[in-house]
Parts: C-alpha cells; sequence; structure tokens
C-alpha cells in the first residue's frame, strides 16, 4: 500500500470506529494541550465599542480637511464621557474606546497640532477603527470541540473568561517492545544485543501527542511471551508493538495477533524506513505493529500512529506539518518508496541539507536532523536549488 493510501486508511478506521474518550473538566491553566470537548461561545461583543487601532484623534469625517478644536483626551481603560460635535477632536490613545459622534482616527504623524487645536487632512469614515462587534459578536461560537488548545486558544479562552472548561481524557497508550536481542537501557549489552531505545522514544512521542504512555516489559521472539505481553496491552486505548512484525522465521507479532482475531487492514507500506508496518484491530484495540529499528520505529509512530492517537483523544481533523524547503544539494533515490530522510532545514533560509546515514538504525544520524526530507515515490531526481517536501521532526 502506498504512503498516502496508508494514511487514509488509518484516518478512515479511527473515525469510522467513533471512539471518543470520556471528558473530564480542568482548569484554563491545565488546558494547555489538551483537545476542547465543548463548544465555546463568546459572553459579550468583541470589540465590546469601537476602538481606536492607532494613536491619533477622533474625528468626524465630514470635518475633514480643516482645523479642529480639542476638547480632551480618552485612553485605552477609560471612557470618554462627552460627545464629539462638529469641527472638534478628541485626542485617542491605540485601543481606547471611540467617543460618541466620532466615525474616524486620524494618525498622530499626519496632524499638525497648535496649542488646544489641531489641522489634518481628509479622513475616511471608519479609518483606524475597529468597530463593535467585529471580532466576534455575542454568543458566536468561539471554538468548537474538537480542537487542539494551544496558545491562541488559551488566549481566547482567557478572553471570553471561560476559566473552566471541559477536555477529552487523555488516552492510555500502551508500548511493548519485542526481541530477545533487547535489554533494558541501565543494562551492559552484550556483543549481539542492543538496548531498548524504542521504549523511550515511543514514550516521548506519545507524551508530545498528548497521550499517557505505559511501558510493557519486553517479551521475547516466542509466541508464548509474545501473547502474554499484548493481553497486557488490552485494556488500554492504543498498542503500539515493535519489532517482530517483518517476515523472519521469529518475527511472531503478526501470526500470535492473528490467532487473538485481529482484523488487520494492511502490513505493509511502501516507504522507507518503515517498510515493514502492521495496521489493525483486536476487539476495540487499534493496534500498530511498527519496525523493530530505531529510525523506522520513530518515522512510522509520526506519519500514521500519531494521526490514531489524535483521533482517539477527541481531535476533529489531523494533519502532518509538512511544507517545503529548497535543498542545498543533488538528491537522487531509486523509485517506487517515499522515503523520509533525516536532514536539516536552515530557520533562516529554509533550506534543506540531507544528513549523511548508515540506515534505519542510524539513531545518532537522526539525533542530528531537525526535519525529514521526503522523496516522492514516483520522481527520480532533484537538483540543488529545486524545492522538496520537508516533514518537521
Amino acid at each position: 500500500m502506498h504512503f498516502r493510501e496508508a494514511r487514509e486508511c488509518v484516518i478512515a478506521n479511527l473515525q469510522a470506529a467513533r471512539l471518543l474518550p470520556e471528558t473530564e473538566e480542568v482548569a484554563l491553566k491545565a488546558a494547555a494541550g489538551r483537545v476542547l470537548a465543548e463548544e465555546v461561545r463568546a459572553d459579550r461583543d468583541y470589540p465590546p465599542a469601537a476602538r481606536s487601532i492607532r494613536d491619533g484623534f477622533a474625528v468626524r469625517a465630514a470635518d475633514l480637511p480643516g482645523r479642529l478644536r480639542l476638547i480632551g483626551e480618552v485612553r485605552a481603560g477609560a471612557a470618554f464621557p462627552g460627545e464629539v460635535g462638529a469641527s472638534q477632536a478628541v485626542e485617542i490613545m491605540t485601543g481606547a474606546s471611540v467617543p460618541r459622534g466620532a466615525d474616524a482616527v486620524v494618525m498622530i504623524e499626519h496632524v499638525q497640532r497648535d496649542g488646544e487645536s489641531i489641522r489634518a487632512g481628509a479622513a475616511e469614515p471608519g479609518q483606524f477603527i475597529n468597530p463593535q462587534g467585529t471580532e466576534a459578536r455575542k454568543g458566536a461560537p468561539v471554538l468548537v470541540a474538537g480542537v487542539r488548545l494551544g496558545f491562541a486558544e488559551i488566549a481566547l479562552l482567557a478572553t471570553v473568561g471561560k476559566t473552566r472548561l471541559r477536555v477529552y481524557r487523555k488516552p492510555h497508550v500502551a508500548i511493548l517492545v519485542t526481541g530477545d536481542e533487547i535489554v533494558e537501557a541501565w543494562e551492559q549489552p552484550l556483543e549481539h544485543q542492543i538496548r531498548n531505545s524504542n521504549a523511550h522514544s515511543l514514550a516521548v512521542q506519545v507524551l508530545r501527542a498528548g497521550g499517557l504512555p505505559e511501558v510493557l516489559p519486553v517479551a521475547g521472539d516466542s509466541p508464548a511471551a509474545t501473547r502474554a505481553s499484548i493481553g497486557r496491552g488490552l485494556g488500554h486505548d492504543l498498542l503500539l508493538l515493535s519489532g517482530g512484525v517483518s517476515a523472519g522465521k521469529y518475527d511472531v507479532v503478526e501470526p500470535v495477533l492473528a490467532e487473538l482475531g485481529a482484523e488487520f487492514f494492511f502490513d505493509r507500506v511502501l516507504i522507507q524506513p518503515g517498510q515493514p508496518l502492521v495496521f489493525g484491530r483486536l476487539g476495540k484495540l487499534f493496534f500498530f505493529g511498527l519496525p523493530g529499528n530505531p529510525v523506522s520505529t520513530m518515522v512510522t509512530f509520526e506519519l500514521f500512529a500519531r494521526a490514531a492517537q489524535e483521533l482517539l483523544e477527541g481531535q476533529s481533523q489531523v494533519a502532518l506539518p509538512m511544507g517545503l524547503a529548497r535543498l542545498t544539494t543533488e538528491l537522487r533515490h531509486k523509485p517506487g518508496l517515499t522515503r523520509f530522510l533525516p536532514a536539516r532545514l536552515s530557520s533562516e533560509s529554509a533550506e534543506l541539507t540531507p544528513v549523511p546515514w548508515q540506515g534505519s538504525s542510524d539513531v545518532p544520524a537522526l539525533a542530528r536532523a531537525n526535519a525529514w526530507l521526503v522523496a516522492e515515490a514516483g520522481r527520480e531526481s532533484w537538483q540543488a536549488g529545486e524545492l522538496v517536501r520537508v516533514l518537521l521532526k
């Protein structure tokens, strides 16, 4: 299955399942990063009154050009008690409410002041005024359920006085690493052994995506051990397995899942790294069989499992943070697979430089990268200076 087909398969199956989590109430200060579970409406008009967006003078546009008499000033946080009449003006600060009678603001830089009078050129009605209710009308929806709350959304909640709100419960994600060669990170491995980095990287990725990871004990490469370990993950909202999903003699994850009655949606995706990738469902539990090589594990989580987890958190829409960058060097690859290659993206110039790497076990190379270069399956080469897709890390 091609990359985009596989990702659409994941999203479609999660959306069809409608497995919305329970909700809970949290304080505004604890809501960052959570997914909103209710509609939020404006408690009043925003702005609640017409406001000046410049420092200057509140005037009647019909009186200009000409000389106007100053009758006072108004600053943000105060209200002018009177009304602007014919040939009058009020000095006004940015953010202040526009006095009654005025219908325009003239910038201070465009005015000649002489004591208690000013001279200004022509003005258009409404210039430099943010009218009442143009940002939001009282009672209008300003946020809908399914939105993940970032800094802008938190600011909006504070603006409308929403200090307690309902959010979806964070999903519990079981992480199961398999393989006889795996030892814990604090152990000294023998030459034929490797430390368990996948459990740690996946836990960080799950946390970063808003979930609650639980790392299960490593399962050996036997059907009995794998079956018992999978059983420990059945009470979770999502199960991530790492390793044991290729076609080798001791790759037992897929056969064990099949014995347990799993439904498989795909077991191979035309990408590199991460081609042997399993996605399916065991009862109500969705699962991913991620490849065992560390870089493959990390890439496939970001491309597929993250979308599933975000939908299980109640998020209504999911998207990959993918854009375009200009290559600094020539690139060639064999068509047929969509490749995700470690790269460095320059924040100043938006230029992308591939990071030399030795394949899907090369964690040091990925640690030097801050993005993945996306080499499309249907194209063979790119020249330096051409635009190429990039996935943020």
